[in-house]
């Protein structure tokens, strides 16, 4: 590659970012690191109709979070700036006009009522309207009317658009990366508007302009641009520039593998489908990933795997791995589906990798949050209870008997555990326990194992019951564990009162 790699992420701040638009600012992100190149945010604000406050912020701020740093944005200009196409409408008429003067675009008088009627008509004939070479040169614009006609519409200053003057019967064979030659036929194609009547371009032509000043080397963007290549392309060759190179990244599909991931599908079927929560003006909140307890490193190797392969058996990667290994010749031209349980697995494999002061630090707050003042030892109960953890919220679940003294007890366990002699076993247990001076969990065993051996008993008439009573269930870590971590007094009060449960209930 001659050119310097320079690639962009060009949202619009008309709500939130889906997972969609973070997947493709991920692969423009890998693609430039992966070859010593640029990483831009350019904000594509042109629809001010439809802008919505603060969601430029919360598309930098979810980009933060997910560590994935852009080397130019409206905060960190370089040369080729403004950043935000709205400061930018000064730019677009120049090339407009270019485009008129070279004879690539016209004006278009067309008002709404008119162009409405010819869609009336072509429906009464069973036939779709559409603006080009067929009729353009029967309509209201510069093409059809006579020159000293249209200079004195625009004298008189009549609305117009300026709309593209697309060829006609040539055949385009347009290359994109992952899907390889691509054939349109121009003469299927639609005059497109340029410029609007309001003195603001239409994406099309600031999308093509922004690129060619800002020297975008590859435009990596998402399959439902693909129908705009064709324009594109001939944008670029109409103004006399060289086109960046194209890759159309494939839909995220819902889970079910039927149509396009939608913001509505993740609170219905009960996960995120944005980095960060949103509440919109009117009140209604969409979750987040971030808010969800997801790690950022979980959710970044996820969407990875949203249409690339590394070709590999591998499934975890850091980001360095994935700038390293990430190639668009690997990138999949059919629809990834979105895997809800597979993001959690990313999110287990994760979290399991934590340092256990980070998770110490989250566990503390999160018994905060719940009113828990402990003396217990955070670290010990983690390293017992992580392991079937995939958020912080699980430790608790896992583990809040370690906080909660069993006020009740599982009445399917208490009839397969609690025996006409538990009382006197676990009085034994009481006993044992009492003499232990130093209260680890495998000297607590081997007390225990030792004395069942020597009384010839069971193994489970003692585990089940002993569980039960520090547990109120049958769930939990090592029992002996749980027993080192509430310490002696604790675990004798707590099987002393199993056992006048016991007594009250025979």
């Amino acid at each position: 590659m001659a050119q310097k790699v320079r690639v962009r992420f060009a949202p619009s701040p008309t709500g939130p970012l889906h997972i969609g638009g973070v997947r493709t600012a991920l692969f423009n992100y890998l693609f430039a690191k992966k070859h010593g190149g640029d990483f831009i945010l350019r904000i594509e604000d042109t629809d001010q109709g439809r802008y919505v406050p603060g969601a430029e912020q919360y598309i930098v701020q979810a980009m933060n979070w997910l560590g994935v740093a852009f080397d130019e944005s409206p905060s960190k200009p370089a040369n080729v700036g403004p950043y935000r196409q709205s400061e930018r409408k000064e730019i677009y008429k120049q090339y407009a006009d270019s485009l008129i003067a070279s004879g690539h675009a016209y004006y278009a008088f067309d008002t709404p009522e008119a162009l409405d009627r010819e869609r009336k008509s072509c429906e009464e004939n069973s036939k779709t309207f559409i603006y080009n070479w067929h009729n353009r040169e029967t309509l209201d614009n510069s093409i059809s009317l006579p020159l000293e006609q249209t200079q004195a519409k625009l004298r008189a200053e009549t609305p117009y658009v300026i709309r593209f003057k697309t060829p006609k019967d040539e055949v385009l064979n347009l290359q994109d990366v992952i899907r390889g030659t691509v054939k349109i036929d121009t003469s299927v194609l639609d005059d497109k508007v340029l410029f609007k009547s309001d003195g603001m371009p239409t994406y099309h032509l600031a999308n093509i302009v922004d690129d060619h000043l800002m020297d975008i080397s590859h435009v990596i963007r998402g399959e439902e641009w693909l129908p705009s290549l064709a324009l594109h392309v001939l944008l670029y060759r109409s103004l006399g520039w060289q086109a960046p190179i194209f890759a159309h990244l494939p839909l995220i599909m819902k889970p079910t593998g039927k149509g396009k991931l939608s913001k509505r599908d993740g609170d219905k079927m009960g996960f995120p489908v944005f980095p960060l929560q949103w509440k919109t003006p009117e009140g209604e909140v969409f979750s987040g990933y971030r808010e969800d307890g997801y790690l950022p490193e979980g959710v970044l190797n996820m969407l990875a795997f949203l249409g690339w392969n590394p070709g590999t058996e591998q499934e975890l990667f850091s980001l360095e791995q994935l700038i390293a290994d990430f190639s668009l010749e690997r990138v999949n031209k059919a629809g990834a589906k979105f895997d809800p349980d597979k993001t959690k697995w990313f999110q287990q494999q994760y979290f399991q990798q934590l340092d256990l002061k980070v998770l110490t630090t989250a566990f503390s707050a999160l018994l905060d949050q719940k009113g828990v003042q402990t003396t217990l030892n955070l670290e010990a109960i983690i390293s017992l209870i992580k392991e079937r953890a995939v958020f912080t919220a699980d430790l608790w679940e896992q583990g809040h008997f370690f906080f909660e003294r069993p006020e009740a007890y599982d009445q399917k366990a208490v009839k397969k555990a609690f025996k006409e002699d538990t009382p006197t076993i676990l009085l034994n247990v009481c006993e044992i326990l009492n003499q232990q001076t130093t209260f680890e969990g495998e000297t607590i065993s081997k007390e225990i194992k030792d004395w069942l051996s020597s009384e010839e008993m069971g193994f489970g008439k003692v585990m089940m019951p002993l569980r039960l009573s520090l547990v109120g269930a049958m769930q939990g870590p090592d029992v002996f564990e749980i027993a080192a971590v509430l310490g002696k007094q604790e675990t004798i009060l707590r099987i002393q009162n199993a056992i006048s449960f016991i007594n009250k209930t025979a």
